[in-house]
C-alpha cells in the first residue's frame, strides 16, 4: 500500500469533527494529499469547502445533506455549525428554506443532488439583496470601463470607486464576483440564442392553459383567473401574473405590468393567437386588435403574432408555461389565498426564484443573462401608464352635447355650435374623453363617470349658453316672481328630500310651467300650484292636464256667475277627488 493511500485511510478513521481535532500546523503542511470526499485542507490547517464561502456561490449538495441530517436529529443551528465548515447564518438560511417551503427532511435526503441544488440554490443569494439594485444600475458603465482598452481601468479601481460612492455597498469579494458573473453572462452565447434570437429584441406573450385561484372573504367563493406569461427569449427571463380574465383589458395589464416590470420596452412583441390580441390570424396579413395596435403604438412596439399552425415559433414561450407549471402551480398546490394580490405576490417570489436559479450546465442565471446583455437594450418606459382606448360614433345634439353612455350611466360632453347635427368620432379612456369631427380633434374633457353635463361655454351658442347657465336658484328665484304659490312649488321640485336626481332633469319642467302661465290667468295658475303640491303632482303632463280643466271650469263659473247661477246639486260639480290621478285617467 501506498503511502497516499495509508494517508487517507488514517483520516477517515478519524472519528472526532475536523473542527475539533488540534494538530499542529506543521503536521497538516507535511501532507501531500489535500482532497478528502468534497473537502480541502488549507496549507495552515484550516478547512475549506470545494465551492468556497462567498456571494452567489454554491455549497455542496454532501454538505447541506449533512445539515440536514444533523436537523433531522434535533440538533440546534448553532450545534450544526459548530460540528459542520458552515457558520451559522448560512445554517439558519438553509433551515428556513426548508420550513417556508414546507419541505419534508427525509425526502430531501431521497433526492439527488442536482435536483436538491436547484430545490436551494435559486441563484445568487445577494440577488435579494437591497445592494444589488444599485449594483445593477452600474454595470452598464463598468462593463464598457472594462472593455475598453484606453479606459486602463481595473477592477481595483472600480471598487475603490464604488466603495468611495456606496460605503455601505458590497465587499471586495462581493464586488468581484457579481463583475465576473456579469461579464459572463454577456460571454457565453449559445449557437441555438446567437442565431435565433437577439438580445432585447422580443417578448413573447400567452396565457397558461391551467387557473389558479382565490377564496372570495366575503362570500367564501372559489374565484378562477387566468394565469399570464412572458418570456424574454434570448435570456430566457421570464414574467408571470395572474388577471380575471383573458379580456382586452386584464390582457393589456398584464402586459402594462410586465414591461414596468422588465423596466423597459422591447420592439416586438409576440403574442400566440388570442382572441385578445388577434382577431383574426390570417399568415399574410393578420388583423390586431384594436386596443393592442394603440397600446403598441403607445410604448413604441410593434405586434407580430406567431403564425398558425407554427409551433416552433412559440415553442419557448410553452416551454415557459411548462416551467411554471412545476415551479409555481405545484408549489401553490396546497396553499390558500383570499385576494387576487395575496395571490400575485406569491406567484412573483416563485418567479424570482426561477429567474435566479443558476441555469443548467450554464455559470449564471436568467436574470444575470437579462441584466448583462438585455436590459439596457429596451426601449425607455413612459413615465405614465397606458390606458385602454374605447371608441364611439355619436350625433352632435341641438344642445351642443354628445351623449357618451358607460356602464348604462349617460354623461355630457360639449362640443362647439357649428358642429350640431354632424357625426363625431369620440375616443376615451378611464381618463379623458376626446371628440373628433371630420378626422380633427375639436373637444377634450376629464372623463366623468357620473350622471350630468360636461360643458365649456364657448362651445355653446348664445341661445344655448343661457339655458346652460341657468339653475335650480334661477328658477325658484323666476317663480318667486309669478307668485306666491308658484315660487313654492318649483321650490318642491328641486327639494333634496324630495328627489335624488341631478337638478338638470328639472330644468325642462320648469320651462314649462312658466311658458303655462302666460296662458292662463293668475289665480287659475294658482289654484294648480296648491293641488299639486297638496298632491306631490310633479309630471307636466300633468299639471297641463289640471291646469286645463280648472281653465275650462274658470270660463263655466264666469259665465253662470253673471248670467245663471249653478245649482248646488249639479251633477257636474268636481269635488276634491277630482283632483286625484283615479279621475283624471278616466
Amino acid at each position: 500500500m501506498d503511502n497516499q493511500t495509508l494517508k487517507s485511510q488514517f483520516f477517515r478513521s478519524i472519528s472526532v469533527h475536523f473542527r475539533e481535532l488540534h494538530v499542529a500546523p506543521p503536521f497538516f503542511r507535511s501532507i501531500s494529499v489535500h482532497s478528502f470526499s468534497g473537502i480541502s485542507f488549507l496549507s495552515a490547517g484550516k478547512l475549506k469547502r470545494n465551492s468556497t464561502v462567498m456571494a452567489g456561490t454554491t455549497k455542496d449538495m454532501s454538505l447541506i445533506k449533512q445539515v440536514l441530517q444533523l436537523k433531522q436529529t434535533g440538533e440546534s443551528n448553532r450545534g450544526v455549525s459548530r460540528k459542520l465548515p458552515i457558520d451559522k447564518e448560512t445554517v439558519n438560511g438553509y433551515v428556513n428554506t426548508v420550513k417556508a417551503n414546507g419541505w419534508n427532511i427525509s425526502d430531501l435526503l431521497e433526492i439527488d443532488d442536482p435536483e436538491l441544488e436547484r430545490m436551494f440554490h435559486a441563484g445568487s443569494p445577494a440577488y435579494t439583496d437591497s445592494r444589488m439594485e444599485e449594483f445593477l444600475s452600474l454595470l452598464p458603465r463598468y462593463r464598457e470601463l472594462l472593455t475598453d482598452p484606453k479606459s486602463h481601468v481595473s477592477r481595483q479601481v472600480l471598487f475603490d470607486e464604488y466603495r468611495a460612492t456606496h460605503p455601505d455597498g458590497y465587499g471586495k469579494s462581493q464586488f468581484y464576483y457579481h463583475l465576473k458573473q456579469n461579464l459572463v453572462a454577456r460571454k457565453d452565447v449559445t449557437a441555438v440564442l446567437a442565431n435565433t434570437y437577439r438580445p432585447g429584441e422580443k417578448l413573447m406573450v400567452d396565457f397558461a392553459g391551467d387557473k389558479l385561484s382565490y377564496v372570495d372573504t366575503d362570500t367564501g367563493e372559489v374565484i378562477k383567473v387566468e394565469v399570464f406569461v412572458a418570456c424574454m427569449p434570448y435570456s430566457d427571463y421570464i414574467y408571470v401574473i395572474c388577471v380575471p380574465s383573458q379580456k382586452t383589458g386584464d390582457f393589456l395589464h398584464a402586459i402594462r405590468m410586465c414591461l414596468e416590470h422588465l423596466g423597459g420596452v422591447p420592439p416586438i412583441l409576440t403574442p400566440d393567437n388570442l382572441k385578445s390580441a388577434v382577431i383574426s390570424n390570417d399568415r399574410h396579413e393578420p388583423k390586431l386588435n384594436k386596443a393592442l395596435e394603440d397600446m403598441g403604438n403607445y410604448y413604441h412596439f410593434v405586434v407580430l403574432p406567431c403564425d398558425p399552425a407554427s409551433p416552433t415559433q412559440k415553442a419557448l414561450v410553452e416551454d415557459s408555461v411548462r416551467i411554471t407549471n412545476n415551479r409555481i402551480y405545484a408549489r401553490l398546490r396546497n396553499r390558500t389565498f383570499h385576494s387576487l394580490m395575496e395571490l400575485n405576490r406569491a406567484v412573483w417570489e416563485l418567479m424570482e426564484r426561477h429567474n435566479r436559479t443558476r441555469m443548467q450546465k450554464r455559470p449564471y442565471s436568467r436574470e444575470e443573462r437579462f441584466h448583462a446583455m438585455e436590459k439596457e437594450l429596451l426601449g425607455p418606459l413612459k413615465p405614465e401608464p397606458y390606458e385602454m382606448r374605447l371608441y364611439a360614433d355619436l350625433k352632435v345634439q341641438a344642445n351642443c352635447h354628445v351623449e357618451l353612455r358607460q356602464d348604462k350611466v349617460p354623461h355630457f360632453y360639449s362640443v362647439p355650435y357649428i358642429h350640431v347635427g354632424k357625426q363625431a368620432r369620440v375616443v376615451f379612456t378611464r381618463s379623458w374623453v376626446k371628440v373628433y369631427v371630420e378626422q380633427k380633434l375639436v373637444a377634450s374633457h376629464i372623463h366623468s363617470h357620473t350622471y350630468g353635463y360636461t360643458t365649456v361655454r364657448e362651445h355653446l351658442a348664445s341661445s344655448n349658453r343661457a339655458v346652460m347657465e341657468r339653475s335650480a336658484a334661477y328658477y325658484v328665484e323666476k317663480a318667486k316672481d309669478i307668485s306666491p304659490d308658484c315660487h313654492e312649488y318649483v321650490k318642491r321640485i328641486f327639494a333634496p328630500k324630495r328627489t335624488t336626481q341631478p337638478e338638470e332633469v328639472y330644468y325642462k319642467l320648469c320651462n314649462s310651467i312658466v311658458s303655462l302661465r302666460r296662458k292662463y290667468d293668475l289665480a287659475t295658475f294658482d289654484l294648480t300650484c296648491r293641488q299639486c303640491m297638496e298632491y306631490g303632482i310633479y309630471s307636466y303632463s300633468k299639471f297641463e292636464a289640471i291646469l286645463r280643466h280648472n281653465g275650462m271650469n274658470a270660463s263655466a263659473d264666469e259665465t253662470v256667475i253673471f248670467r245663471a247661477p249653478t245649482p248646488s246639486n249639479h251633477g257636474n260639480m268636481r269635488g276634491k277627488s277630482y283632483f286625484t290621478g283615479n279621475d283624471m285617467n278616466q
